[in-house]
């Protein structure tokens, strides 16, 4: 039993869809409870301080 052409194209589709919304929220996690960026948030709350005086 073949699959036809245009379901195949559609659940690939489908399938990168939901792949690419799995990655990106794993990789915005990531990046947003990494070492870095609570450094730069530090940073920059010092900035502002500093602007605020």
């Amino acid at each position: 039993m073949e699959m036809p052409i245009g379901l195949f194209i559609f659940l690939c589709v489908v399938s990168l869809i939901i792949f690419y919304a799995v990655i990106e929220t794993a990789v915005r996690r990531g990046i947003d409870s990494s070492q870095t960026s609570q450094m730069i948030k530090e940073l920059l709350d010092k900035q502002n301080e500093k602007d605020d005086k």
